[in-house]
């Protein structure tokens, strides 16, 4: 399990779950299984960056794997 900063995150821009879950096209389980440290595919960690309106660039600051 991988480390990500991603709840923190998400509760800074005031955005639940089901809000980021449907910005980026995934679902909220996706989102909880994130937050809590299991890995996902790398689309999937573009699609929450650019949800969160990141620059791909900003991959870092959400994801340290």
């Amino acid at each position: 399990m991988g480390k990500n900063n991603l709840k923190k995150i998400r509760e800074n821009m005031l955005l639940s779950k089901s809000e980021l879950s449907r910005k980026a096209g995934i679902s909220p389980l996706t989102i909880d299984r994130i937050e809590r440290g299991y890995s996902c595919r790398m689309d999937t960690k573009r699609k929450i960056i650019q949800a969160l309106g990141l620059k791909l660039s900003d991959k870092g600051k959400v994801f340290s794997d």
